[in-house]
Order: C-alpha cells, then sequence, then structure tokens
C-alpha cells in the first residue's frame, strides 16, 4: 500500500477545504464578531454536527467500511458489495427521515438541555432555536454524504469525500459575503449556507459513486442477515461514538454558562487545532481503515501492524511539529487569521490562549484516529465503547474541577487531557492482544521527532521575538509574520530530523531519485 500517496490525496484536498474553512472564519470573525449571535450560531452548527460524528461519519464508517470491503473483495464482487449498500441504505434514509423530524419538533427542550446558560437570555435562546432548526437539516444530508463516502473510500477512491467539506465552507462564505451586516441577519444567512453546502456534498458524492460504477436503488426495508451483521457491529460503535459526542455536548454546556463569546473563542482555536488533526490524523485513519480491514481478511495480520506502524511513524513526524508550533506561536497566528472588524485583540488573545491549551493534546487526537482502525477492521467496535466512557466520566469530572478556577481555559485544559487519556488507553489494549506495538525502532524514531520539535520550537520563539512588533501591525505585517514563522519552523524542524533520524532518510532519498529519473 502508498500510504504517502492515499494520506496525501486526502489530506492534500482535505487542506483546499480547510483553506476556504479559513477564509470563512476570517470573515466570520470580522463580520460577527464574539458575539451574542455569533454564539447563538455556533451552537446551532455544532448541533448538527455532533450528531453527524455520532450516526454519519465514526460509527457508521466503522460498520460500513470493513463489512463492504470484505464483500467487494470476496467471491461476490461488486454485485454482492452493491446488494449489501442497498439493504443498509433502506434502513438508513427512514431513520434518518423520522430523527429529523422528531427534533425539528423538540429543538427548544434539546436546546435548553445543552445550551441553557442562554435561557435567561429569552432573545438568544430565540434565536439559537431558530437557526438550529434550519441547521439541523444538515444532519440528514450529510448522513448520507457519509454513506456515500464509505462506498469510495472502501473502493480507495478517496477525493471525492476528501473535497465535499470545501463545498460546506464556500456555501458559508457565499453567505457572509451577500449578508455581511453581522448579527441576526447574517447568522441567519449562515445557517442557511450551512444547508445549502449539504445539498451540494450529497450532489458530489452521489455523483462520483455513480461513476464508480456504484448506482443505487432505494429498496424497502428488509432484515436480511447482511443487515443484522452490519447492526451488530454499528450499535456498540455508535454507542461508543454517541459517548464521544455526549462529552462534546457537555462541552457545549459549559461554555455557554461562561461569558459571552467563550463558544466564539471555543470555536476559532479549534478551527485552528482541528487543521492538522484533519489534514494528518482523520486522512490516514481513513486511508488505512480499508487496507487493515483487507489484510485481516486475509488473515495476515502482520501487514495489517505493519500498515499500523507506518500511519503512526508519519503521522508524529507531522503533528508533532504542527502540536509544538501551535502552542509557540498560537497568539500572533490567531491575531493574524481573526483579529480585526468585531473581533478585537482581547478576542484575539484569549483564543491563542485557549489554542495553546488545545494543541497540547493534538498528538493524542491524532493517536486515536490512528489507532482506532486496529479495533474496526476486526469488527470489534464494543472497545472504543468502553475507553470513551471513561473518557466522559473523566471529562465531566475535569470540567468540574478546572472550570470554576480557570474559566474557558480550564475546559480546553480538560480537553486535552482526555485526548491524551484515551490515546493512551486504546494503545495500551491493542497492544496487550498482540495486534500492534510501538516497536523499538518506532519509539527512538519518535523521540527524534521530539527532538527536532524542540529545536524547532527555540527557532519560533526567537523569531516570534524578533517580529514582535509585526503581529501589533496591520493586517499585512501580521500575515507575513506568520508566513515567516511557518517558514522558519518548516525549515528548522524537517532539516533537524533529516539529520537526527526523525526522517525515514531512505525513502526520501528513493523519492527524490525517482523524481529526477522522471
Amino acid at each position: 500500500m502508498n500510504l504517502l500517496k492515499s494520506m496525501g490525496t486526502i489530506g492534500g484536498l482535505t487542506m483546499v477545504s480547510r483553506v476556504f474553512g479559513f477564509a470563512r472564519e476570517m470573515l466570520m470573525s470580522r463580520i460577527m464578531g464574539a458575539s451574542g449571535a455569533a454564539d447563538a450560531f455556533l451552537v446551532a452548527f455544532r448541533l448538527p454536527n455532533t450528531f453527524r460524528r455520532l450516526f454519519g461519519e465514526g460509527a457508521f464508517s466503522a460498520g460500513f467500511v470493513p463489512l463492504f470491503s470484505q464483500r467487494f473483495h470476496g467471491p461476490g464482487g461488486m454485485e454482492e458489495a452493491k446488494r449489501f449498500s442497498e439493504e443498509v441504505l433502506a434502513f438508513f434514509v427512514p431513520a434518518l427521515l423520522v430523527f429529523t423530524a422528531i427534533f425539528e419538533v423538540a429543538m427548544p427542550l434539546f436546546v435548553w438541555a445543552i445550551a441553557s446558560g442562554y435561557a435567561d437570555e429569552p432573545e438568544k435562546f430565540a434565536l439559537t432555536v431558530f437557526l438550529s432548526r434550519i441547521t439541523f437539516l444538515y444532519l440528514l444530508l450529510i448522513s448520507l454524504v457519509s454513506f456515500f463516502s464509505g462506498i469510495l473510500n472502501s473502493l480507495t477512491k478517496f477525493a471525492a469525500a476528501a473535497f465535499a467539506p470545501a463545498l460546506l465552507n464556500v456555501a458559508m462564505l457565499i453567505a457572509l459575503l451577500v449578508v455581511p451586516t453581522g448579527g441576526e441577519r447574517s447568522a441567519t444567512a449562515l445557517a442557511v449556507g450551512v444547508t445549502a453546502g449539504g445539498v451540494l456534498q450529497l450532489l458530489l458524492l452521489w455523483n462520483s459513486a455513480r461513476k464508480a460504477g456504484v448506482s443505487l436503488t432505494l429498496r424497502r426495508p428488509k432484515m436480511t442477515p447482511d443487515v443484522r451483521q452490519f447492526f451488530v457491529v454499528v450499535i456498540p460503535a455508535t454507542l461508543g461514538a454517541g459517548v464521544y459526542q455526549i462529552s462534546q455536548l457537555i462541552d457545549t454546556f459549559f461554555a455557554t454558562r461562561l461569558p459571552e463569546g467563550s463558544m466564539s473563542y471555543l470555536n476559532y482555536s479549534d478551527r485552528l487545532n482541528q487543521l492538522p488533526l484533519s489534514v494528518i490524523g482523520t486522512a490516514l485513519g481513513t486511508a488505512i481503515l480499508p487496507h487493515i480491514s483487507r489484510f485481516i481478511s486475509q488473515d495476515n495480520p502482520g501487514e495489517a501492524a505493519k500498515v499500523q506502524g507506518q500511519a503512526v511513524d508519519l503521522s508524529m513526524l507531522l503533528c508533532l511539529p504542527a502540536a509544538i508550533a501551535l502552542g509557540v506561536a498560537a497568539p500572533p497566528l490567531v491575531a493574524a487569521l481573526f483579529q480585526g472588524g468585531r473581533f478585537t485583540a482581547y478576542d484575539a488573545m484569549v483564543t491563542g490562549n485557549v489554542l495553546a491549551l488545545i494543541a497540547s493534546g493534538l498528538p493524542a487526537y491524532v493517536l486515536v484516529k490512528v489507532i482506532t482502525p486496529g479495533f474496526y477492521a476486526r469488527k470489534d467496535t464494543k472497545t472504543p465503547v468502553k475507553t470513551a466512557a471513561i473518557v466522559l466520566i473523566a471529562n465531566v469530572v475535569l470540567n468540574f474541577a478546572l472550570i470554576p478556577p480557570f474559566g474557558i481555559y480550564g475546559l480546553a485544559m480538560a480537553i486535552s487531557a482526555c485526548s491524551w487519556l484515551n490515546a493512551i488507553m486504546l494503545y495500551v489494549i491493542l497492544s496487550r492482544r498482540g495486534h500492534f506495538r510501538i516497536e523499538g525502532w518506532l519509539w527512538s524514531r519518535i523521540g527524534r521527532q521530539l527532538l527536532s520539535g524542540l529545536v524547532m520550537a527555540a527557532a519560533l520563539w526567537g523569531t516570534r521575538s524578533l517580529l514582535g512588533d509585526w503581529f501589533a501591525g496591520s493586517v499585512g505585517q501580521r500575515m507575513i509574520g506568520v508566513v515567516a514563522l511557518c517558514g522558519v519552523g518548516g525549515f528548522v524542524y524537517f532539516a533537524t530530523a533529516f539529520v537526527v533520524g526523525g526522517i525515514d532518510r531512505n525513502a526520501i532519498l528513493i523519492l527524490l531519485r525517482k523524481k529526477k529519473a522522471v
């Protein structure tokens, strides 16, 4: 398997989406600021995203991709895989329609449950409910997108699914450009943009699946043996994802009880943290799941473990410097990207501090994405449920302990700590079962990558000190300062990693020789 190529396809197109996402967030911060309307929209946007990850992406992929791959690579080939897909879709669509209808009716109650801090502000609460009813339609659309993404990923056709999120960001950008007044009007336009983006994503993925030879017919629901097997796998995965998403809703609950703007600070810091998480962690997790599933179905656990080892090596090579750089350069980075208009210097300062704390858990976030396929490929979706339940309890305890003295910073500390707890537990369990262990050479490689990151941190700190006035200057000066930080940090890290052996030098030299031969 060409892991680097698969990860490059997914990560590169994810980066395109993230660029549009940053443009959207930069414009939104200036138009909306850290206002009550911005907080209301962010709560409304978090609701469908939470259930999307619960039903659409994590749980569905965990259950669907290994089973689809098993049939596709089995004697029945594409015909059996298509039949299986139609049988699952027959249950998936009605369930989504019923679930969406229930929440549209009960939305005030649900918003009160997760954002009761807004109940004392009737106008803000009513706006949050109104926006949530618009954005919740996105759940139906994006869950179907995830269904077709699972089919394409199983066929190792990653491009369309990786690019699809860019359409959501484009739709929201257009909404802001059409209604740039701020307040409730811009928040409503953003909510409409979310649903419009979901329509565009679904059209893209449906058409891509059709071109790949997977044209599906909607059948009447029928409980076949294959559907039973799917539910046996996907229900525990849904429970596991549900525990994690409840943790996210708990974070929302606490954030809505903090001073106005806290949801905005959490959103903008998470946006920057999500860039390496999506480009590295999600891309690698998506790329390796079908391949690990194939090796497991072929009774070749050695190759499956090798794939995971390569993924850990590559993920740490890329995410360790990202985490360290975000920790060192968070304040100027946030100021350069988001400060301006209604988003003040104080807002940028708080967001930067929150980002630095959340980014300390970035390597753990990425490791979870890389380790979890080791369970899902073996159709073990119960173990992640158990670890997620422990993490949920720890999250609640840490929030109650850290938020009173530290406010929004305590919330960020709890998020980071729980990510490390989850990653460590998953790795220990997988290792004790003999499925995957980080061997000596890989520990040594990670240690050298960490050393390279510390050298980079010193270079970044020096560059930040030299360009201190630039980060307090005009937008252009701030952007130039950020480019300088990225350039210096990237050069120092990869140069040091190459010298000390943090990179597989032989692979790099082979790659360079291939390019010269071309």
